[in-house]
């Protein structure tokens, strides 16, 4: 491959990628989130889309929470979490998403009374359908790391009945204060029911190496979410890059909850040999789904090609496809490659 080639905003969009930090509730646009209120007779405080995309603002987690978790009262129905999870899975598909590993949040829905059935279900449903896109799909069913403990083993087991309908599980959420540890009883319970394990370290958290290193350590997961300040620990850098286990890194998020993008720092762990990979996180919220979320980085950090084309790989090589399907995705991106050079 020839680092020649362009990194177009087209050779982004078609570059076959993996994305494994999506929040389903976080694609929530606002012309869906206003439709949903009026087919299920919900009352928002807003009537327009205007009026919608106007409450979509926020300058760190906490402030970013306060708007996210409101939002998701509009989701009563099983068609409901069907409908935002296939406008997702549409909108990846044209961004050259050939695989997607996507988080949910139960709790955010049973709390206020929503069957968990519905949730799963739906969301299922609409990620079997991804297939008629191009699109393999899995889903991760994420705790609330502000609920407590005991509220998160309510939740995995009145899921586990539904467990050939995701993969695995993660930690999402409110980091202060709630420590991976908090819940290593649950996800060492998920862990015996074949399920992965996934957590959240968010970038400038208190605590946010200790963090890392619990979730390395002691809960021992397949891939950490976030975790760019794992530059600051160069032994745990060591560990993720000697266990091949991804960061799933989100920079245009990032660029919203602090001051700095991390474009940086994802480029230093990038060339030691970390499979680093570029994910949307929310993109309703913060404006832009992964290629631009490619882009983006590529522009801060002047990445070429070749650097693009390693994130791709990367994103296949930290998804929890089998071998056999990770290696055709592999060869996919070649192909494309190879085409373009050919042009």
């Amino acid at each position: 491959m020839s680092s020649a080639i362009v990194p177009t905003p087209a050779f982004v969009s078609g570059l076959p990628k993996a994305e494994l930090h999506l929040h389903l509730e976080g694609t929530l646009e606002p012309e869906l989130k206003l439709a949903l209120a009026r087919r299920n007779g919900v009352d928002i405080g807003q009537t327009t889309v205007e009026q919608v995309k106007a409450t979509y603002e926020f300058d760190s987690l906490a402030s970013f929470l306060g708007v996210y978790y409101p939002a998701v009262n509009v989701l009563v129905e099983e068609e409901d979490f069907y409908d935002l999870a296939t406008a997702y899975f549409v909108r990846a598909a044209a961004d050259g998403v050939r695989r997607v590993e996507a988080f949910f949040d139960p709790q955010a829905h049973t709390s206020r009374g929503v069957p968990i059935e519905k949730v799963i279900v739906g969301y299922h449903r609409a990620a079997v359908d991804a297939g008629a896109l191009g699109v393999s799909a899995e889903l991760i069913l994420c705790f609330l790391r502000d609920f407590s403990a005991e509220s998160a083993l309510a939740t995995l087991t009145e899921a586990l009945p539904y467990a050939d309908r995701f993969i695995g599980v993660g930690l999402d959420s409110d980091e202060r204060d709630n420590p991976p540890t908090k819940f290593a009883d649950v996800f060492a319970l998920a862990r015996a029911n074949g399920l992965k394990l996934t957590m959240h370290c968010d970038i400038d958290q208190v605590g946010s190496i200790e963090n890392i290193r619990q979730v390395l350590e002691d809960i021992q997961v397949d891939r950490i979410d976030h975790g760019t300040n794992i530059v600051e620990n160069p032994e745990l850098v060591a560990l993720v890059r000697e266990r091949r286990l991804g960061l799933t890194c989100c920079p245009v998020s990032n660029s919203f909850v602090t001051a700095d993008m991390k474009a940086a720092e994802m480029v230093a762990l990038l060339k030691f040999g970390v499979l680093v990979t570029v994910n949307s996180d929310d993109p309703a919220y913060f404006g832009a789904y992964v290629a631009d979320n490619y882009s983006a980085l590529a522009e801060k950090a002047g990445l070429d090609t070749d650097e693009l084309v390693l994130l791709a790989k990367n994103s296949f090589e930290a998804s929890w496809l089998p071998t056999n399907e990770k290696q055709a995705f592999l060869h996919a991106i070649d192909e494309y490659v190879a085409g373009y050079s050919a042009e």
